[in-house]
């Protein structure tokens, strides 16, 4: 269908995945094959072994590369699963240089799994380009972004990211599991590996465990495809179908989940018993004018704090609508604690040093009516005494 130039809206639903080309059935089907007959002796067919090739999850692989602009997607068994293989283009003795209040799973695998491979690296504010370009070393090879970061929200510069990483011969990987390419597309922006985890808003249902990487350089995605194939962490047909349901309802999710994630962030901006609130979409956001720039809107993530752990475990036992839990991308509302959930790989220090305090709260945001939302959080920090604030 790409011949056509329709809106990313449409592209959800009309895409190669539309229709079984053999059967017209209107959803892909699921091949539960681990191997295909070959019917030429001499010349084998497309599809050999599921961990090189399956059809159902080429579909899911081939929306997404359509979705992000790429020439190229890539179906993993978990984010952390496409964002370790990405790793593995990096050799013993390179360099990367990374945003500092990454997820916790990728700051694991960089300080406790690539160190030991002979892969150095360094933590960096991303939001400053002079400190990204003062990081930069000969050695360098990868520059890792989150835009916005999880879980402060901080909005790095795609753009500048990407001259510095040309000038200096390196690649850019960014995460754009917040954003989705419904709000924010990287590859257009000059990003080499665009990753996701696909378990949140791609799927958008806390049912599945999924990830992706997308390229636009076609060498580049061979060399990724390698590894894929020889790592063999890849998507399972079953749940390939299922990111690939999710895929058709992610415009209509995504924006409803917005609107009422920019209610609630202002809400809870004005609250006294409230410190702060990280959220793109306030106009007070140090990346608010950067995010209008490079994205298509702020997302449904944000996240805010109170005054401690203590003011933290009331409110949590208290509210009623979301749930408590690590994740966040789906139809119900996600809150979750970094000290203890996403950020747990972190040590304590590290995480303090980022801001990722005791009293910082995540609340990814599902679609529920927005203002039974407010009322139930409005009623939960009325059990906060009010000296917990320092407005």
């Amino acid at each position: 269908m790409s011949e056509h130039n329709w809106s990313f809206q449409t592209k959800l639903l009309h895409n190669g995945a539309k229709v079984d080309q053999g059967t017209g059935a209107v959803s892909v089907p699921i091949h539960h094959a681990s191997t295909f007959h070959q019917f030429d002796f001499d010349e084998y067919g497309k599809y050999d072994y599921s961990r090189s090739g399956n059809p159902t999850r080429e579909a899911l692989e081939q929306a997404i590369a359509e979705l992000e602009g790429g020439t190229r997607g890539m179906a993993f068994a978990s984010g952390m699963a496409a964002i370790s293989t990405a790793f593995l283009l990096l050799s013993q003795g390179d360099h990367v240089v990374v945003t500092e209040d990454v997820y916790g799973g990728t700051f694991r695998i960089i300080t406790d799994v690539l160190t030991r491979f002979g892969i150095e690296h360094t933590f960096v504010d991303m939001t400053d380009l002079h400190q990204v370009a003062s990081a930069i070393r000969p050695n360098t090879k990868v520059i890792y972004m989150e835009t916005p970061s999880n879980p402060l929200l901080k909005v790095t510069d795609i753009r500048g990211i990407v001259n510095l990483a040309k000038a200096n011969n390196c690649l850019t990987f960014l995460d754009n599991t917040f954003l989705t390419p419904e709000l924010q597309r990287p590859l257009e922006l000059g990003v080499d590996v665009v990753l996701h985890s696909a378990t949140k808003f791609l799927a958008g249902h806390s049912d599945v465990l999924a990830g992706l990487a997308v390229v636009k350089d076609e060498e580049l995605g061979n060399r990724l495809y390698k590894l894929q194939n020889a790592f063999g962490a890849v998507l399972g047909v079953q749940d390939a179908w299922l990111v690939l349901r999710g895929l058709k309802t992610l415009h209509v999710r995504l924006k409803q989940s917005q609107a009422s994630a920019q209610k609630i962030a202002e809400y809870l901006s004005k609250h006294e018993k409230v410190e702060q609130v990280y959220y793109p979409g306030l106009s007070f956001h140090p990346g608010y004018e950067t995010q209008k720039y490079q994205a298509d809107g702020p997302g449904a993530v944000l996240s805010f704090r109170l005054a401690d752990a203590e003011a933290v475990k009331t409110l949590v036992n208290n509210v009623k609508l979301p749930v408590f839990a690590v994740s966040l991308g789906a139809v119900e509302s996600i809150l979750s604690y970094p000290a203890r959930m996403s950020h747990a790989a972190m040590p304590a220090e590290e995480r303090e040093k980022r801001g990722i305090t005791d009293g910082l709260l995540r609340l990814s945001v599902g679609l529920e009516n927005a203002d039974d939302i407010i009322k139930d959080f409005e009623e939960a920090l009325e059990k906060l005494p009010v000296k917990q604030s320092t407005k």
